[in-house]
């Protein structure tokens, strides 16, 4: 048997990184969404409520977080930020090591984390291959900005804390397109997997 390979999919906010790993899910490819992760950890019963709750007051409501309030009390504030993730972090990774062991159970060969930081945070080291999902900036601030409750001053400040999208692309090993379209961006996904099925990494 092949030995697995690691995509580490990532992109910028607005770039289709979601709808991009949908695609890969629809190609039969396991895919660890860590945003869909830390929703879980947030929600009622989830192991990241209590932590929360107590290293940030007030911001757990009915019981989950509520993730508005919590982003108000760390955007534009690096320090509360890593308090955070040092809680955060943690809790992805045990999920994270439920899912590989799924993934062991089932054999396959090609398997997708879908991280939203993936340079920012250093996980690009953790995989084998990068994939960055990109889009033109107008279709990017266009898509983001129809957002609900979205500004353009928290659009530019999230875009602050992210890495710009020509350096994501410079780093990646592939790049997918959304701003051609879902078909477009479905052919090139189908390509990287049988790229990444006749080549060794």
């Amino acid at each position: 048997m092949t030995a697995r390979k690691l995509i580490g999919l990532t992109g910028s906010i607005g770039m289709g990184k979601s709808t991009t790993a949908a695609m890969f899910r629809d190609a039969g490819i396991p895919v660890y969404d860590a945003d869909a992760a830390v929703h879980d950890l947030y929600d009622q019963g989830g192991a990241a409520v209590g932590p929360v709750g107590e290293a940030f007051p007030g911001v757990v409501r009915d019981g989950r977080v509520d993730r508005e309030a919590l982003r108000q009390r760390v955007l534009g504030q690096p320090d509360e930020l890593k308090r955070l993730n040092a809680i955060v972090h943690p809790l992805v990774g045990q999920d994270r090591g439920k899912f590989f062991k799924h993934v062991d159970e089932i054999g396959a060969d090609l398997v997708v984390l879908d991280i939203p930081l993936l340079f920012e945070t250093g996980g690009h080291a953790n995989v084998d291959v990068v994939v960055v999902v990109s889009a033109p900036p107008e279709m990017q601030r266009e898509r983001v900005l129809a957002r609900p409750g979205m500004t353009p001053d928290r659009f530019d400040a999230i875009l602050a804390q992210q890495m710009a999208d020509a350096e994501k692309r410079a780093r990646a090993h592939y790049v997918v397109d959304t701003g051609q379209g879902l078909e477009h961006a479905r052919g090139q996904v189908a390509a990287i997997i049988a790229d990444l099925r006749r080549t060794e990494v």
